[in-house]
């Protein structure tokens, strides 16, 4: 008897958790809808295969598999193509006759630069990193002792890198929220582990505001070139 009493207490509270899951889901989509619609964005909770594709030169969005975008937030902001989203992919364990699939999320932007870039990677410093250096796996380091500690940075042109992050960039960046941020050869994308709220989105959509209003002008005429 006491057994069954268990038993029915953990379902109910599996049941109850699952409710007030469910309700916070619905909640936190009403407010992305909320903050869409007035940014003057569409906003779909479906989800959107292919952003893997679309996006080929974000690292982010081409780990796992079954991977794939849903609340959608689409348009523009500040005359800029601006795509927000949530972002899932599964990644596949097997130990011995045991296998796992465990279910990964985290939300991000993605919006087009006025102008041409080129591939940067910028994230914050982790404790694998500190190991990396030890085994030669080391990343672009700047004047700034403080930003190259905390900041991970890689390039395929060095050059590019140390002219976009100069001494304003270094201090814009050390000043803001921590969030991971890649250019490709036109976008830009800010993501970080874990869902945005929207708040979060505004804060990531003002940062690359902020990336793209200190890049020097130099930088853009050679760009054009």
């Amino acid at each position: 008897m006491e057994q069954i009493v268990i038993i029915v207490l953990i379902v109910a509270a599996i049941a109850v958790a699952g409710i007030f899951q469910h309700r916070a889901t619905l909640a936190r989509r009403k407010a992305l809808e909320q903050w869409a619609v007035s940014n003057g964005l569409d906003y779909s909770p479906t989800k959107v295969y292919g952003l893997d594709d679309d996006y080929s030169s974000f690292d982010c969005l081409r780990q796992g598999s079954n991977r794939y975008g849903y609340n959608i937030m689409q348009g523009k902001i500040s005359s800029r193509p601006f795509l927000g989203f949530d972002y899932h992919y599964q990644v596949t364990t097997h130990t011995g006759k045991t296998t796992q699939t465990h279910h990964y999320n985290f939300s991000a932007i993605i919006v087009e630069s006025p102008f041409l870039l080129k591939p940067l990677f910028i994230r914050p410093e982790n404790i694998f990193d500190k190991l990396g250096e030890f085994v030669g796996l080391d990343d672009i380091d700047f004047e700034s002792a403080q930003f190259s500690s905390q900041f991970y940075v890689k390039s395929p042109d060095k050059k590019w890198a140390y002219d976009i992050i100069h001494q304003g960039m270094m201090e814009y960046l050390l000043a803001s929220p921590r969030f991971s941020i890649q250019f490709d050869l036109k976008n830009i994308i800010i993501w970080r582990s874990g869902k945005f709220e929207p708040e979060d989105f505004r804060v990531a959509t003002d940062m690359v505001n902020g990336i793209l209003g200190r890049i020097p002008q130099y930088v853009i005429d050679q760009q054009k070139i």
